[in-house]
């Protein structure tokens, strides 16, 4: 189903946002960091911004990831989601272009992640900073309900459900799959569903 980028979406995704009842968690010894789930026009339709991180980078290197970091001293999760979209994609944004905030995410590597969902109508000064992207995607959000997506696969190391979303000819695991699928449910189909409990592969636990 494709979908317009048009202020009926914008209302839809800021209303169903609103309603959603977003579960914080402790960080418990956690790194606290946020990502931006950022919805921008492509060929006349709603689309999402994802990235592919530089091979020179230390972890996770190469890898499809969400504009985001970790926060820095005294930043709450909205300041950092903007922060990074400026600093990883040149996209300057003001606090009122955030659509709302999903549940907090905490990854096998150490990380409590917090998905700001954000409204981008203009993107034609963003461009990649090359110390850390290494190309920035305009994924279509009927993407995100193409049919047999996402699946869940079983692994011997863990009784949680691994999730795999299917994007393009590729696919993306947690966290960046979980990230996006809650988005998905709560934002395009109106069901609040929990993603804490969706496992990573297990090249992404270290």
């Amino acid at each position: 189903m494709k979908h317009a980028f048009d202020d009926r979406l914008r209302m839809q995704l800021t209303e169903r946002l609103a309603r959603f009842e977003r579960r914080s968690l402790a960080a418990e010894g956690l790194k606290r960091a946020a990502v931006a789930i950022t919805v921008v026009p492509h060929e006349e339709n709603a689309a999402f911004l994802l990235t592919r991180r530089t091979p020179r980078l230390s972890s996770h290197a190469g890898q499809w990831a969400l504009p985001g970091g970790r926060l820095d001293q005294g930043e709450e999760p909205v300041e950092a989601a903007l922060r990074e979209l400026s600093e990883e994609v040149a996209l300057e944004l003001p606090r009122s272009e955030v659509l709302g905030v999903l549940d907090d995410y905490p990854t096998r590597s150490g990380y409590l992640i917090t998905p700001v969902v954000v409204w981008a109508a203009e993107t034609a000064r963003m461009r990649p900073n090359e110390a850390e992207v290494a190309s920035i995607h305009h994924i279509p959000l009927a993407e995100l309900e193409r049919p047999g997506s996402p699946v869940f696969l079983t692994i011997p190391e863990s009784e949680r459900p691994v999730i795999r979303l299917l994007i393009g000819d590729d696919h993306i695991h947690a966290p960046t799959a979980a990230l996006l699928y809650q988005f998905a449910e709560v934002g395009l189909r109106a069901r609040a569903t929990r993603v804490a409990e969706l496992e990573q592969p297990v090249w992404a636990w270290g």
